[in-house]
């Protein structure tokens, strides 16, 4: 018997049920979850009162790594493959899936929203989109299964991010606000050629970079908005960068963090919004105007994009190890609480089986 975690409100504890999973249709897989990772969504639907599209009581989680273990009609090829099961599954029918637009198509999926998510043992979803990944490849770079579930967001959401930018070689990328996400932009951009300066306002998170593609970090407490441009262009020009036309990935899903991210729009500037906060903030939209500069949304990653995602993991460009914390999927509602209450430096990723014994601090002290 398959069990998984639902949510029945924000505020009670995630309620352990057993089921069976739904039997997979025409073009659709049931598979057996190998990790889920918790993402800062999944807190705002638990805590803050983010509405899911598909009515409580649901299964969260949209992170999620597993073994194919049953198919339907036309999708047979899958059985006993290991995927990344996509954050955001486009119907691939419609206009907009037809056009290359499929985070935008109405009939999208994702786990933990639309359909039963992955903080449980088993979920059936379309196979439409799945990313086959090489076990013998994620071996040889030291990574479980249950670690590449989070490159279903955490790592392909700032990887369309940065795609779209356009970044590569030469160019000066900006990460405001470096966690989850955040710190696999860091990762990204810096393997795509870029020099990386790294901002947030967290320490740890800061140091947990060293070493990891971040060529300058800065701690915008240290700074006021002048102050942090101003730093910013003395590292460009000591490095024969440009001091204009920089890519900035605001990744804090802060009011302060996006205030202090569109400070730092310059001509021919792009800044691309990642992080997602219910606050509202006032910016000055004739910035954009004046320096000539974009503004780019980024919701999920098309699934044609995941395997480029994962190569930079099995390449060993983007590292996933020193950055995940595997829990155990019954330990749901802990976990839920310390990663709310900023207790969790890494990823957090919940799995059904027996977790990999790591030598991590505790929940609540770090690295």
């Amino acid at each position: 018997m398959a069990r998984r975690w639902r949510m029945v409100s924000g505020d009670t504890p995630m309620k352990l049920e057993q089921f069976d999973p739904a039997t997979p249709g025409t073009g659709e897989v049931v598979v057996e979850i190998a990790g889920c990772g918790v993402c800062h969504t999944d807190l705002g639907y638990y805590y803050d009162g983010v509405r899911t599209n598909q009515a409580l009581p649901l299964t969260l989680g949209h992170e999620i790594s597993g073994t194919v273990v049953q198919a339907g009609d036309g999708a047979q090829d899958w059985l006993g493959q290991t995927v990344i099961i996509p954050a955001v599954m486009p119907c691939g029918e419609c206009d907009a899936c037809k056009r290359g637009k499929g985070t935008i198509c109405r009939a999208q999926k994702m786990p933990g929203n639309d359909i039963e998510g992955g903080f449980a043992s088993h979920i059936t979803v379309p196979a439409r989109g799945l990313c086959p990944v090489d076990m013998d490849r994620l071996r040889a770079v030291g990574l479980e299964l249950a670690d590449v579930s989070v490159v279903a967001d955490a790592l392909t959401t700032p990887y369309q991010a940065a795609v779209q930018a356009g970044v590569g070689p030469g160019d000066l990328v900006v990460v405001n606000g470096v966690g989850g996400v955040g710190g696999y932009a860091v990762q990204v951009a810096a393997a795509m050629g870029a020099l990386v300066v790294a901002i947030d306002v967290v320490p740890e998170k800061l140091a947990a970079l060293d070493g990891y593609g971040a060529a300058l970090t800065l701690n915008a407490r240290d700074f006021d908005g002048r102050a942090l441009k101003k730093e910013i262009i003395g590292f460009a020009k000591a490095n024969g960068l440009r001091t204009r036309e920089w890519i900035i990935m605001e990744c804090s899903g802060t009011a302060a963090g996006q205030t202090t991210a569109f400070g730092l729009l310059n001509h021919g500037a792009t800044m691309c919004v990642v992080g997602f906060t219910m606050d509202k903030v006032e910016v000055r939209l004739s910035n954009l105007m004046a320096f000539h500069a974009r503004l780019l949304g980024n919701w999920g990653c098309p699934p044609e994009l995941y395997p480029g995602a994962l190569d930079l993991v099995l390449s060993g460009k983007v590292k996933l190890a020193p950055f995940v914390e595997q829990r155990a999927l019954d330990d749901i509602n802990d976990v839920f609480r310390a990663v709310h209450d900023g207790k969790f430096v890494r990823r957090a990723i919940l799995t059904p089986n027996e977790p990999r014994p790591t030598e991590i601090p505790p929940a609540g002290e770090t690295a």
